[in-house]
């Protein structure tokens, strides 16, 4: 039976419905939907300091005292390159070292016996590094000998036996090291008995230092054996010591008492220089060629028996003497001119009366101010100053540009002993020689 096609319930046609359909927005856990936009970060700003240039960082290096660069040296690589381009030729006179004194009684009280105080370091400025011998606890033992290239060296308080010879001590107190060195041995000499009863030991003195870090170096002790000078010369590397003994001088003559040789030696002009008492020549010792000679002062200076030191010109380090005596400051300088002296011409000449004159207490008759004052040095950190004792009156330096005396008192009733040591720091230093 055929069914008949009839319309649906509901009507005819069927509508279609239309949805609609809304957009909503992705979201991060859409797997269609791709990674939101990072931020934008804004880039780092460089460093001011970095915005320097290689110039720049140099001019301002060489405006710093020197101790303010040795510290910006150790801050990175590249300011410690910069700054090894800005050390100064001269090695950096940092201080002095002494042996304090008690200020002398005024006259007519006579000086009592002067006590042994250990050696103290006076420092040039407030910025200078401050050097103590703290770490050399037997150095309470020791005076003072020698300074030489950022090196001390001390002798035993007691003196030595009848021809012996003394052991030494040598420090470097940038770095906190020393060395104490034996006395040359006996066998360096041949037949050393037989020139040990006519030997008598004047001092020593540093020669060379091979590296400015390490306690490599060379020192001599001098003595003079049967009229002639003999050295023995130490060669220390790193606390092992090697002594050998020179053949005596025989083209210098010790005619008088070897005790008029002052122990301390004078380092200029690439001598040694030993002064004699009361006379017109100093002996000398060429490091270079370890030889022995005399060298005269000028003659108006020797035959009057005057009390000068020989030492460097400030300006160039050229040889110079100078003396105070007769109220007058005298400054000879080693070359040849036209009217030389002994190879000496006067490069200044001036009077001290009137500084004299200013300083209280001291007294006005000439004769008595020529007896009670002397100079004792001439300033080796070559800063145009002289050392000058005036005995009962303390001890002063006499600045040669000023022309003023400048009291070396300090606290305690306590003054610069003599002699007094300029140190310099042992130049370059080894971080930045090798920048």
């Amino acid at each position: 039976m055929t069914r008949k096609a009839g319309k649906k319930k509901g009507g005819g046609k069927p509508k279609s419905k239309t949805k609609t359909k809304t957009k909503t927005p992705p979201s991060s856990s859409s797997p269609t939907s791709g990674p939101p936009p990072r931020p934008v970060e804004p880039k780092p700003a460089a460093e001011a300091i970095d915005v320097l240039t290689g110039d720049v960082l140099r001019n301002v290096f060489r405006r710093l005292p020197l101790v303010d660069l040795l510290r910006a040296a150790l801050a990175c690589h590249r300011w410690r390159r910069a700054a090894a381009r800005c050390l100064p030729r001269a090695p950096p006179l940092l201080g002095y070292f002494f042996h304090p004194v008690k200020a002398p009684p005024a006259p007519p009280i006579k000086e009592t016996e002067r006590d042994h105080y250990d050696a103290v370091f006076a420092p040039l400025g407030a910025s200078s590094p401050r050097q103590c011998l703290g770490f050399a606890p037997d150095a309470s033992r020791f005076r003072l000998c020698d300074c030489h290239q950022g090196l001390l060296l001390l002798e035993p308080t007691a003196s030595p036996t009848k021809g012996a010879l003394p052991r030494l001590l040598v420090v470097d107190p940038a770095t906190s090291r020393r060395a104490l060195l034996p006395p040359p041995p006996r066998c360096t000499v041949p037949d050393d008995r037989r020139w040990r009863l006519s030997r008598h030991y004047v001092g020593s003195a540093i020669l060379s230092r091979a590296h400015p870090s390490r306690l490599c170096f060379e020192a001599v002790c001098f003595a003079v054996d049967d009229g002639h000078p003999r050295a023995w010369i130490a060669s220390v590397d790193d606390g092992q010591c090697r002594w050998r003994a020179l053949p005596r001088d025989m083209d210098v003559d010790v005619d008088f008492d070897p005790r008029w040789l002052k122990g301390r030696c004078v380092h200029a002009a690439g001598k040694l220089y030993w002064h004699i008492c009361t006379s017109g020549r100093v002996l000398a010792l060429d490091p270079a060629t370890l030889q022995f000679s005399y060298l005269l002062a000028p003659s108006v200076l020797g035959d009057r028996f005057s009390k000068y030191r020989v030492g460097e010109t400030p300006d160039d380090g050229r040889l110079c003497i100078a003396t105070v005596e007769n109220q007058v400051m005298q400054l000879w300088v080693r070359g040849e001119a036209s009217r030389s002296n002994n190879g000496w011409h006067l490069e200044r000449e001036m009077n001290l009366r009137k500084v004299y004159d200013a300083l209280p207490g001291l007294p006005r008759d000439a004769r008595a101010r020529m007896a009670s004052i002397w100079i004792t040095d001439i300033d080796a950190g070559r800063t145009g100053k002289l050392f000058i004792q005036m005995s009962g009156y303390g001890r002063y330096s006499l600045d040669l540009k000023t022309c003023k005396l400048e009291s070396l008192a300090i606290k305690g009733g306590m003054e610069y002993g003599d002699p007094i040591y300029a140190y310099f720091l042992a130049w370059p230093p080894a971080f930045l020689a090798q920048a």
